[in-house]
């Protein structure tokens, strides 16, 4: 990989390494560094370990600075959401992470710059590569930019389906059901097109790589329309 490619990454997530080797090994996945037989420790797994420990102190002190209301269970919950992998990949998806990822061509093949353990795991080892070339804050202020901000929009979309389930039950007397409208592509890139509906009426369509997500994207786009109607 030439330095103008790893460039461009630093050009998204807006930091210089002084160190570009660490960059590197941050996107080099597994099956990459068996494929090319290189050392075991060559991939990007024990800078996922450092980087996982990196973001969660850093948002465990953020959401104890700035949620002064919250005990210590709803701040567990609220971390375990910002965190889980399903919030990380779609923050990587931000920075177009998985198109610069260093892939076997087994997971090339079969959709592995799109699949949230992939892409959840790269921006750990990112966050983990920028601690280590920069340090603390270097790695706080790029975990804070891209992780934890706009963190009710963030909420509102990884518990749709769940905020969805209450509004329905508590407002509506239908009840509410998804259905998968079409799937398009090869068995390993699938695109998954689902409706929710509240009785016979659609509420909401989303799209995703899995019907899970689909279902997610759904589901938020309902709230959003529901919210619409009660400003």
């Amino acid at each position: 990989m030439d330095n103008q490619i790893l460039e461009k990454l630093e050009d998204k997530i807006q930091y210089r390494f002084k160190n570009r080797n660490l960059l590197k090994q941050a996107i080099s996945h597994s099956s990459y560094s068996n494929e090319k037989r290189m050392s075991k420790l060559a991939n990007n797994e024990r800078l996922e370990f450092l980087g996982d420990a990196v973001l969660e102190v850093i948002s465990s002190e953020f959401i104890f600075l700035n949620y002064k209301q919250m005990d210590e269970g709803e701040m567990t919950k609220l971390r375990a959401s910002l965190v889980c992998e399903q919030s990380l990949a779609y923050c990587a998806r931000k920075i177009e992470l998985g198109q610069f990822l260093l892939l076997g061509k087994g997971e090339r093949n079969t959709g592995g710059r799109e699949r949230d353990s992939i892409l959840s795991d790269a921006l750990e080892s990112v966050i983990g590569a920028i601690y280590l070339d920069g340090g603390f804050t270097n790695a706080k202020e790029f975990v804070e930019r891209l992780v934890l901000s706009d963190i009710e929009s963030k909420q509102l979309f990884y518990d749709s389906k769940t905020i969805l389930q209450e509004v329905v039950q508590s407002e509506y007397k239908e009840p509410l059901h998804y259905e998968l409208l079409h799937e398009e592509g090869p068995d390993h890139d699938k695109l998954f097109t689902v409706a929710v509906y509240i009785g016979e009426k659609e509420v909401g369509t989303g799209s995703g790589r899995t019907k899970k997500g689909a279902e997610h994207e759904a589901a938020y786009q309902a709230i959003l329309k529901i919210k619409q109607k009660e400003e």
